[in-house]
């Protein structure tokens, strides 16, 4: 995923999700005696800090090593050991992901077994923090938070797609609702294309005029409207770059950079030069010491 697309789960609501720590943090420090084989009746994200870990699974072997990560997932077998001279550390973390009540959402996924974490300096000392604070037989509120950061930034590097297939069955609310954050969210991660809010009402399994009633009284437009608005939200990102319109224009796939300012300003409510100037009154203070209406004037005024 690109820089500006941003997570997989931006596009979740908050309040859908149910993240669920069963557990306190494992605080892995394993010497080449360790050995483990067991099946866990929750996911299980290990990140290796130091050393090397070797695992067994589904017949496969996989080594896990500082920086890279991987998921267990729940009633999945596997068998673990360090045959390296040095202690292999590192933590691990079981947990449930809910969406939309009890509706499995990491079921709902495919994704690559093992990743090297591509916010590895960023997120390394936060890891490190996590398990050396970690209480032995309890979950803090700050955990809970923490752990989330590490989950979104592993969903990200190993997403590969939704399941149509063998995911765990819905009906009724809580399905039209995971198909339409779906689609969301494959629009939303990939705006330039011009076929993706065509491809995410295809790819959902509801008759596409329903389908595209329910997407827009969820969300309030309709996917190609969705996907423009996306477009605008990436090209707000170029903009507080300092990119000039016309070079933001391009960037976003018009050829024309009077008929983008129209758009951007149809969706965002300003033009792309007094977004420019709005952040840049906002960066100089221009704003602060102002009670919330006469912010949101000064603000409109760009």
């Amino acid at each position: 995923m690109d820089e500006i697309g941003g997570s997989i789960l931006d596009r979740v609501p908050p309040t859908a999700l149910t993240l669920t720590l069963t557990r306190s943090a494992i605080r892995m420090q394993h010497s080449s005696l360790w050995r483990i084989e067991k099946e866990n009746p929750v996911e299980d994200l290990v990140i290796a800090l130091e050393g090397r870990g070797d695992y067994l699974i589904g017949g496969a072997r996989v080594t896990l090593e500082p920086g890279e990560a991987m998921l267990l997932r729940r009633g999945e077998g596997f068998t673990g050991w360090n045959e390296a001279e040095g202690l292999y550390t590192g933590l691990a973390q079981h947990f449930t992901l809910g969406i939309y009540g009890d509706t499995d959402l990491v079921a709902q996924m495919d994704l690559r077994r093992k990743v090297r974490l591509s916010r590895w300096d960023e997120l390394a000392p936060l890891i490190r923090t996590y398990r050396e604070s970690a209480p032995p037989n309890s979950v803090t509120l700050m955990q809970h938070h923490l752990f989330m950061v590490f989950l979104i930034a592993f969903i990200d590097d190993a997403f590969l797609g939704w399941r149509h297939g063998g995911a765990v069955p819905l009906d009724g609310a809580a399905a039209i609702d995971l198909a339409v954050m779906k689609a969301a969210a494959q629009i939303s991660t990939a705006p330039l294309d011009p076929e993706v809010a065509a491809q995410a009402v295809k790819d959902a399994p509801y008759n596409a005029d329903y389908f595209h009633r329910a997407f827009r009284d969820r969300l309030g437009r309709t996917p190609r409207q969705y996907q423009e608005y996306c477009r605008m939200e990436r090209a707000m990102s170029l903009l507080e770059r300092g990119m000039s319109p016309s070079q933001v224009a391009g960037e976003i796939g018009y050829g024309d950079p009077y008929y983008f300012s129209r758009a951007f300003k149809r969706q965002m409510g300003i033009s792309p030069r007094g977004h420019q100037k709005r952040v840049k009154r906002a960066q100089d203070g221009q704003v602060m010491g102002m009670d919330e209406a006469d912010q949101a004037r000064a603000l409109e005024e760009g």
